[in-house]
């Protein structure tokens, strides 16, 4: 009763909370959601513990053999049967925490044990011996039962303990260090392009002491940069790099870093969350959440949308914080245009096409570039270096490019002189609350980010413009642009590692992955200020490297790798990796060559494009191990020079996109892949294949099998034909004098 009380109290109080449709009532749909997320399915939980193997121990006595007889297998099955199916057994099994998920499997367990066990426990098979003569209740089980059970399931020994590890209701207190200071909380609060960043930064840059936190490394690398330009010495600090003011390598008292790398045991005076409405990120949040209440700083300069305001100013309340709010307007027009572009035909000098796939970049840069109209573009994969490189082109008023394609990763950490926003499409992926994409139309907030990028204050263009280039979604434009940016309710929290080694102390026989899914399913929340972010990549990696031996911190911390599940190429290597590690191994340089097929080439197609994409990535990711794991990464700086050479040849390919495009569809030979195919499998196994009886050039077996395992390529095939050809001539000429008369008669005979 007490908990079905609660729940009734969780839905009401949710209710209260949640927002009302115009007539003041809730829809089906906001019911229906509400009532899944404040009920919490129990028999869902308990399918998370994986039942341990309890196996009989053999004894060399059978001492309740001895003592009572032996046990007939068939009599034994029948009391089990009837001491399972007794109500009160149901009830009291309840009652020590075993609902009938976990009862079911646990009566299924201590019956094969008690059935197939050559030797029982002498306590047990005495009370089964009683039982059998008359002497004693099928009840008398029952604390056999429960011992197996919990034997099965050790969650039922430690629940409660459990339960109090993930109870995340108040994170404010998990900062003692930053509650003891008496923090000066100020929000700059306005759209893109108001300067609410600016005036933060002043405040930084003229500080004894303090520390930058953005959401990208090209912000923080930005904000370096400019605050050592101005005589303050300052670090950069992102999950790949570090970079000190000071040449001998002493740290500054001013950091510019990525938010998930902010320290909260360094104090400072002055701190700055820049984009603090990213606490609502279903991936990131919690990183935000985190230098929110964490940070030790005097005075923390919050810059974000009006949207994240009240959201804030509950969670100052339960730090016992002041919030000081300062607003601020755009500082240039932006004006919505009444038709839409129509065709690639009509763009001008300083328009910027936004796009949500690279298939429609794509597209679009071949079409504008068919006209005669030179491209710069942009996405979220292309290494910082090429971005920065093709922004500085775009912006370059003496470059013949005046036009830049691009997807949402221009709505920050990127200076450009856009005239026009040009949204190709407003439908976008985005994640939904399981963590699965949808296409759904943008956000509010993010129409009004990346409509904000034109007519940027201090550029060329003194007011910014923006449209559609289909007819039919300038309506749906001028709604979004119109509307106030959505309220955010909620900051993301994420399990810590001390956490997840706690769980695992608990329940050491459950995998990593599985433990992650158990402290989501039994953490408390305040659903009213926070929730858990988004696991699903963690548990993807967790899978993953199950089977690599490793402790448990290193595991966590292989799992935190900001990598992308959807690149195969990476996924491989962060897997080489973990088994180097594991086998204590260092990853060398010599070692990453021969696994990225290091040197590369310039790329031939789009694909070859994606797949040097992915190798920065790799690299990256080794760049990131190596501050984990200096002592087995520990060749950094070489990683670093090969970043910078990659960096050059996906410029190149980003440059001549039109004619990679092209290849792609006439099927020239993939450059990128020969040189990762070719480097070294050619040259390891080329003098075996030309040993090999000439079957292996046709199209048998062999050849199918080595193709298709990547160990042959239509290429080095082409080759090592046009080789047996030349050599069957040479033979023909010089291995027999018999006439060809001859030959030719052998032959037909």
């Amino acid at each position: 009763m007490l908990q079905n009380g609660r729940r009734i109290r969780t839905l009401c109080y949710a209710v209260q909370n949640l927002c009302l449709n115009s007539s003041g009532l809730l829809t089906r749909h906001q019911l229906i959601k509400l009532t899944q997320r404040s009920k919490k399915d129990d028999s869902s939980i308990s399918s998370l513990f994986i039942p341990v193997p309890v196996k009989p121990t053999p004894d060399d006595i059978n001492v309740g053999v001895e003592l009572t007889g032996s046990l007939n297998k068939a009599d034994l099955l029948k009391i089990l049967n009837k001491f399972y199916q007794k109500k009160e057994i149901k009830l009291l099994l309840v009652e020590n925490g075993l609902d009938n998920y976990l009862q079911h499997q646990a009566y299924v367990s201590f019956r094969r044990y008690c059935l197939e066990a050559q030797t029982l426990p002498v306590d047990l098979h005495v009370v089964i011996s009683d039982i059998l003569q008359g002497a004693g209740n099928v009840t008398d089980i029952f604390p056999y039962f429960l011992r197996h059970a919990k034997q099965m399931f050790p969650h039922l020994e430690c629940m409660d303990d459990l339960k109090k590890i993930s109870d995340l209701r108040t994170p404010a207190n998990w900062y003692p260090q930053a509650r003891a200071i008496n923090r000066k909380i100020i929000f700059h609060a306005g759209p893109t392009n108001s300067g609410k960043t600016y005036h933060a930064l002043e405040r930084f840059i003229t500080a004894k002491s303090g520390v930058y936190c953005g959401p990208l490394k090209l912000l923080a690398n930005e904000v370096f940069h400019k605050t050592n330009s101005r005589g303050t010495p300052c670090d950069l600090v992102t999950g790949e790099e570090r970079k000190y003011a000071d040449p001998s390598g002493n740290a500054s008292s001013h950091v510019s870093c990525t938010v998930e790398m902010t320290s909260v045991n360094t104090p400072y005076e002055v701190a700055i969350i820049d984009e603090i409405q990213m606490l609502k990120d279903p991936q990131r949040g919690w990183a935000w959440t985190r230098a929110l209440l964490g940070l030790m700083a005097e005075e923390i300069h919050l810059c974000g949308e009006p949207g994240a305001v009240d959201l804030i100013s509950q969670l100052c309340l339960t730090t016992n914080e002041d919030i000081e709010i300062r607003n601020y307007k755009r500082l240039t027009e932006l004006h919505i245009e009444d038709s839409a572009l129509g065709s690639l035909d009509n763009v001008l000098p300083g328009d910027c096409i936004v796009c949500f796939s690279k298939n429609d970049i794509y597209s679009v840069s071949r079409g504008i570039e068919a006209s005669g109209k030179e491209v710069a573009v942009i996405y979220g994969g292309l290494p910082p270096g090429t971005k920065l490189a093709q922004a500085a082109k775009f912006n370059d008023p003496d470059n013949s490019c005046k036009i830049l394609v691009a997807t949402d990763a221009i709505g920050m950490g990127l200076n450009l002189s856009i005239r026009r926003i040009i949204f190709y499409s407003l439908i976008k992926p985005i994640m939904n609350e399981k963590g699965e994409k949808e296409m759904d139309t943008i956000s509010v907030s993010a129409a009004l980010q990346i409509a904000g990028r034109a007519g940027r204050y201090g550029t060329q263009w003194e007011q910014g413009y923006v449209t559609t280039f289909k007819p039919e979604d300038l309506k749906t434009l001028k709604t979004l642009l119109e509307s106030p940016p959505e309220p955010i309710t909620q900051a993301g929290l994420h399990p810590t590692a001390e956490q997840i080694e706690l769980y695992a102390y608990h329940l050491p026989n459950s995998t990593l992955s599985n433990l992650m899914d158990i402290f989501v399913n039994l953490s408390t929340v305040d659903d009213s200020l926070y929730f858990m972010c988004n696991v699903e990549d963690f548990k993807f990696l967790a899978d993953m490297i199950q089977h690599v031996p490793l402790p448990l911190r290193a595991r966590y911390v292989f799992c935190c790798a900001p990598i992308s599940k959807k690149m195969p190429f990476v996924c491989t290597m962060f897997l080489k990796f973990t088994r180097q590690y594991s086998k204590n191994e260092a990853i060398t340089f010599d070692w990453l060559c021969r696994n990225i097929g290091w040197p590369l080439q310039p790329p031939k197609t789009i694909i070859d494009l994606v797949h040097l994409e992915a190798v920065f990535d790799v690299l990256d990711l080794y760049l990131w191990l190596s501050y984990r794991f200096m002592d087995l990464f520990n060749e950094s700086h070489l990683v670093r020079d090969m970043q910078k050479e990659l960096d050059v040849i996906i410029q190149q390919g980003v440059v001549q996109l039109t004619r990679l495009l092209r290849n792609s569809e006439t099927g020239v030979s993939s450059g990128a892949r020969a040189a990762d195919e070719d480097e070294f499998a050619l040259n390891r196994q080329k003098q075996s294949y030309l040993r090999e009886p000439k079957s292996l050039i046709g199209r048998g077996r062999l050849t199918e099998r080595l193709l298709a395992q990547g160990i042959l390529t239509p290429n080095m095939l082409q080759e090592l034909k046009k080789e047996w050809n030349k050599g069957d001539s040479d033979g023909d000429d010089d291995d027999d004098n018999e006439p060809k008369k001859m030959r030719r008669k052998r032959k037909i005979k």
